[in-house]
């Protein structure tokens, strides 16, 4: 009966699976950047194409740390993602729209990553591998830095680009609308005359009934 795979065994897999993974985004990252039109994101894809590169150097350090042989194992899910991207890249979309569909690829890619480097730094320090735990989380901080970086790219005017390509009818309709609506008049406060006009009428008919008015309209009525 063959012996059973310890978490040291899992933790070299996943090493693997995640040094095919930085190679296999060494090809897509020039790709994603040359089919951006933000020159913010041409930069990001480019930036992190280069932080890529140290990020197979330092996994190569962890493997010497372990006394283990440099060896990939073929990334599935990373692939996925990366073909994902590809499809999009070959859509009929506007530039902002393509921009968009470009930053969701990348975060896809930096999302996995996270997770798969996240999970490293735990295992590598619940066994004691303190030089390859702190390697790997240098490699852990900047996927982080790098999802963020698209996240304010995303969010500083990209999304909202391509959002207003998507209904223009009704901006134009809202536009249209605000122009045909005419201008309200402004009416003067009429409560407060009327009120100081009937308290006027009010006061002269009550001095027509006092019993004064009516003493002097009976003098006036004798002499004549």
């Amino acid at each position: 009966m063959a012996e059973a795979g310890t978490l040291h065994d899992a933790f070299i897999d996943e090493l693997r699976d995640a040094y095919d993974a930085e190679k296999q985004l060494l090809k897509a990252l020039p790709k994603m950047a040359k089919a951006a039109s933000s020159p913010g994101l041409q930069q990001a894809f480019t930036t992190h194409r280069d932080e890529t590169q140290g990020h197979v150097q330092r996994l190569e350090e962890v493997f010497a740390s372990l006394d283990e042989k440099v060896r990939g194992k073929h990334c599935d899910g990373i692939a996925g993602i990366i073909e994902e991207g590809k499809a999009a890249m070959e859509e009929d979309f506007d530039e902002a729209t393509m921009d968009a569909a470009l930053i969701a690829s990348g975060q896809r890619a930096e999302h996995y990553e996270m997770a798969a480097y996240g999970t490293l730094v735990a295992w590598a320090k619940a066994m004691g591998h303190t030089e390859a735990g702190d390697l790997l989380q240098q490699i852990l901080d900047e996927e982080k830095a790098a999802d963020e970086k698209l996240s304010q790219l995303a969010e500083g005017g990209i999304n909202q680009e391509a959002a207003s390509g998507a209904h223009p009818e009704d901006e134009d309709a809202a536009d249209a609308e605000a122009e045909d609506t005419p201008a309200r008049p402004v009416r003067a406060p009429m409560r407060k005359a009327a009120a100081a006009g009937a308290g006027r009428g009010a006061t002269a008919a009550d001095r027509g009934n006092s019993p004064k008015a009516s003493r002097g309209a009976a003098k006036k009525a004798g002499r004549r």
